[in-house]
């Protein structure tokens, strides 16, 4: 029975945790005996075999290191060689990378074993950090240093950056040696878009291979509910919907709640912490972080459109939810969030031009839902399904395993 390792900052929790179990279980049920490998602090049950990297306290002292003295992913050096040590035992036939990036790996430790071991490595790309100092997305500052060194940081303090010392080109120059230090890697990039940066970056030499994100038809479809009505949105209203799992002006945060001040919409934000609900502007409604997907249905299902005025993306998950459940997306031309869109399923213009998401808004509303409803189902179903998505996975492990 082959051995699958995969390896993702997060245990069946968030997009990228829930593309990973659902990948292991396809594996499984393939006839593989799986693993995952995760941080400790983002932690749903899990149907595979779950491996944690540290504790809490590690995360908290690499986090400590990251943000003072710029050194994200080169903390928990304990906590990796005993993961390296377990690795040893298992003997995996291929390790599957998702997030590395998130205070819980040291990738120099586990990158060393990966160049020893001699396997073949398949990384998914879920945003840019492989290929930059420190930050996961450049797009919407349309910064270019991370093609030649990473200098100067202009997004000094973003995600993983520093409030102390800017070792980004040191970091840079790291993770190009580590990461083209494997003479069997490929790179996955989950959209068109991110296959173009992977072709610029220090990584263009590795094999490079699509896959699309995909999502559980069976859970994701239009279903009847009287959630409107238990919400109190009167029938002349139409609701927008906004999704983020950390919402910011980056997720188009600004652009959402300047929308909820027109009285003939009503917006829901999904995603904020207990903090951040308590500064929404009363009109609209803001719904915690929730993981229970049947929840998310019931809430796309209401809704007249998704809008997405996202700066920085790669393959929103989000979009591809809300086409399954029969709700049309507006969104920004960002990364691969166009790339899910159809003109049938929706509308995509420039990022950051307020005035054309207005106007694309007014148009959904005139075609109104019933418009798009059956192109996004039949969009989702041909191109988004886990089934067919993830099978690509397996079918890359079999290829891999045969050295094809």
């Amino acid at each position: 029975m082959p051995k699958l390792v995969q390896i993702n900052a997060t245990c069946n929790w968030g997009s990228t945790g829930r593309i990973a179990e659902q990948i292991g279980l396809l594996a499984k049920r393939s006839g593989w005996n799986c693993y995952i490998v995760h941080g400790a602090r983002y932690v749903n049950n899990s149907d595979l075999n779950a491996i944690p990297v540290g504790t809490k306290k590690d995360d908290f002292l690499h986090a400590l290191k990251s943000k003072l003295l710029g050194g994200h992913g080169l903390g928990s050096k304990c906590a990796t060689k005993r993961l390296v040590k377990k690795l040893r035992e298992i003997k995996p036939d291929i390790v599957h990378l998702h997030n590395i990036h998130g205070y819980y790996i040291n990738y120099l430790i586990l990158f060393k074993y990966l160049s020893e071991a001699d396997i073949p490595v398949v990384w998914t790309l879920h945003d840019c950090w492989s290929m930059t100092g420190h930050c996961t997305h450049f797009d919407k500052i349309g910064c270019e240093r991370w093609k030649t060194g990473c200098y100067s940081c202009p997004q000094k303090e973003a995600q993983y950056g520093t409030i102390l010392i800017n070792n980004c080109k040191r970091n840079w120059v790291l993770k190009k040696r580590c990461f083209s230090s494997i003479r069997n890697l490929t790179m996955v990039p989950v959209s068109k878009w991110m296959e173009k940066i992977v072709e610029q970056s220090y990584l263009k030499n590795a094999k490079i291979h699509i896959i699309n994100n995909g999502i559980d038809l069976n859970v994701f479809h239009p279903v009847k509910t009287d959630l409107r009505k238990r919400l109190r949105i009167s029938e002349d209203k139409t609701v927008i919907l906004g999704i983020a799992s950390d919402w910011d002006e980056e997720k188009g945060l600004t652009e959402l709640i300047k929308l909820s001040s027109n009285p003939a919409y009503q917006v829901i934000l999904i995603g904020f912490t207990s903090e951040q609900a308590k500064n929404i502007p009363s009109d609209m409604i803001a719904i915690q972080h929730t993981s229970n997907q049947q929840e998310l249905v019931e809430y796309y299902s209401i809704a007249d459109m998704l809008v997405n005025p996202t700066y920085n993306d790669t393959f929103p998950t989000v979009n591809i939810e809300s086409l399954a459940c029969g709700t049309p997306v507006v969104t920004y031309r960002t990364g691969g969030s166009p790339e899910i869109i159809s003109l049938e399923t929706g509308i995509v213009v420039n990022r950051g031009d307020y005035d054309a998401l207005v106007e694309a808004i007014v148009t959904c509303c005139i075609n109104g839902k019933e418009y798009y409803s059956d192109a996004c189902i039949e969009r989702a179903t041909k191109n988004f399904n886990k089934d067919e998505r993830f099978k690509d996975y397996i079918l890359l492990y079999e290829s891999l395993l045969k050295n094809e």
